[in-house]
């Protein structure tokens, strides 16, 4: 393996970032199952197979969102400096992929571990972490004007929990 690759390697891994949140989550459910262990109902088997698809679904949605900012990023490449807004790949159905993924990993490994006590750290870390995707949103609306005001009309902020209605579906409003 030549040098070149392990750092352009270490420079991608560099750019994904662990939402804190998610990270303290995850750390306090290993804590909570420790010293007071709370396990899911069902069996283990099937914990670890759930758990393992879970893990997997995360980490390959972090990575295609990874790999689909840097397919639209010319020069170095800084996740949290964006050059242009992404509207492709996974951030076609959510703005926030990379949160989505981060969610499917806690999750992964609360159910692999078969510990409910995911069922608490994970909704805790998403609301702590709400706060700064807000925060995001407003630099990215300062930054990229209607163009990610549009976007952001079209495109849910995490994930679409109702099917979206088309336009042809809507009711007609009187006008006066």
């Amino acid at each position: 393996m030549t040098w070149s690759i392990v750092r352009g390697a270490m420079a991608f891994v560099g750019n994904l970032p662990v939402p804190p949140g998610q990270a303290v989550g995850v750390v306090v459910g290993l804590v909570l199952d420790r010293l007071s262990p709370a396990p899911l109902s069902g069996p283990r088997g099937l914990h670890r197979a759930v758990g393992a698809v879970t893990l997997a679904a995360g980490a390959a949605l972090n990575a295609w969102a990874l790999v689909e900012r840097r397919r639209r990023t010319a020069g170095t490449f800084e996740l949290e400096h964006p050059q242009w807004l992404v509207t492709s790949g996974p951030y076609a159905t959510s703005r926030h992929p990379m949160y989505v993924g981060w969610w499917l990993l806690h999750l992964g490994v609360g159910v692999w571990r078969g510990s409910a006590w995911v069922a608490g750290t994970l909704p805790a870390a998403v609301l702590a972490e709400h706060p700064g995707v807000l925060d995001e949103e407003r630099k990215l609306a300062r930054e990229f004007g209607a163009e990610f005001t549009e976007y952001a009309e079209r495109v849910p902020r995490y994930l679409r929990w109702w099917p979206r209605r088309s336009a042809a579906a809507r009711p007609l409003r009187p006008t006066s």
